[in-house]
Order: C-alpha cells, then structure tokens, then sequence
C-alpha cells in the first residue's frame, strides 16, 4: 500500500531496463479501475466496458442474431457479445492470436486480405450479420497524420464491408481518432444508415485520441 493508503497512488519500481514510457503504462494499467473491473469480471480486456457502455446508449446487442467482430483480439468484446446476447452466432478476425472463446468462429487472418469477407462470411455458417464491429487500428509509426490516414484506411474498408454484408436494419460499430469520421466515410454512412452519430464511451480513457462512430438502420443494398 502506498504512504497514502490509496491504490491510485500506486506506483511502479524503475527496473534498469524498463524504459519511462513503460513504467508509466505499468502505473496506468495498475491503477485503472477498469482494468481491476474487467479481472473481476471475467472479462479479457477493459475494452469490454466501451461496448457494455456503447450498448446501454444505443442499444446495439438487443435481439442481435448475427455479429462480426473485427480486430477481435484480445477477445473483450466477443465475450460481451456472448453475455448480451447468448444465442447470437459470432465470427471475429485479427491478425494477432486470440485464445479461442466458446461459441465464437476466430479467423487469424488481415481483415484487408482479399479472402478475408467471404471467410469471415462463411464462418457465420450462412446466417447474414446485423452487427458489424471493428476495433480495430493501425500500428502506429509515431507520425500523428500517418498513423491517422492508416486507421482510417481500415476504417473505411470496415464500413464497406458492413455495406456489403449487414441484413437491413443492421448497425455498424468502428473506432475512429479524434476529429470523427472523415467526410467520405461519414457520407458512405449517412447514404446507407438512417442515423450516425459519434460517441466516446466512459470506458475510453481522457487522454486517448479514440473515438467510435455508431451507424444503425442500415438501409438495404439497391
């Protein structure tokens, strides 16, 4: 315990080969309520949070049959998606490793490889998804405008995947960087989902530059 008595104060020994940048995410993930939330829980990562509190918002797991999960790793929202909605068929893609969760279809793949939506499609075992999420981001090279543009690029192939596969009615999820959505993007969206909005979950830290666009209503393809 600390001088204080607080667990916020908590903080980490400098090891001679940490770096500063790693014991300051060490005291962060230490003293991160949802960090000590999402162990107790059962849950994989604090990540699930910005689902849970996303849905109690928009109401998104409420009768969904059909979920893809893209950037499913560490696998904190298909968990979720498993509680919310126990009876919904769930496929998910990631290039990292994700330990296989009970009930969820995990592709370990690059969501932009061409084989990618129709793997993703099959593993729903011919049921048409009314939920399309991405967690998914770049890996960042340092450069702000880059690592924006890159994000945003994987984005974008997201919402047109979403356009593509989602049953009419459905709704689509993704993580976007400060500023929102980019105009073409949030006119793809606006074309072909009756409401678009932006939201920033409690569950997302302060200083985090993330932030999630949530279109429902998907209008059906012409």
């Amino acid at each position: 315990m600390s001088r204080s008595g607080k667990d916020a104060d908590r903080r980490v020994r400098t090891a001679k080969k940490r770096s500063a940048s790693s014991i300051r995410w060490l005291e962060r993930q230490l003293n991160d309520p949802y960090v000590k939330r999402a162990k107790a829980d059962g849950y994989r990562s604090r990540a699930a949070y910005k689902l849970i509190e996303l849905d109690e918002r928009f109401g998104l797991l409420k009768g969904t049959r059909a979920v893809v999960d893209l950037g499913i790793a560490p696998g904190g929202w298909a968990q979720v998606v498993r509680k919310q909605a126990p009876r919904a068929k769930i496929a998910g893609i990631d290039l990292l490793e994700t330990e296989p969760i009970e009930g969820v279809e995990i592709l370990q793949m690059d969501f932009m490889h061409d084989a990618a939506p129709d793997a993703l499609t099959e593993a729903l075992d011919g049921a048409t998804p009314d939920l399309v999420l991405s967690d998914m981001a770049a890996n960042t090279v340092g450069h702000k405008q880059t690592d924006h543009l890159r994000t945003m690029a994987l984005v974008e192939a997201a919402a047109w995947f979403a356009t593509e596969v989602l049953e009419e009615g459905g709704a689509f999820v993704a993580k976007v960087l400060a500023g929102g959505t980019d105009t073409d993007l949030l006119n793809l969206l606006k074309k072909h989902f009756k409401t678009v909005k932006h939201a920033k979950p409690p569950a997302s830290r302060k200083g985090s530059s993330e932030w999630y666009v949530v279109a429902q209503g998907f209008k059906g393809r012409a």
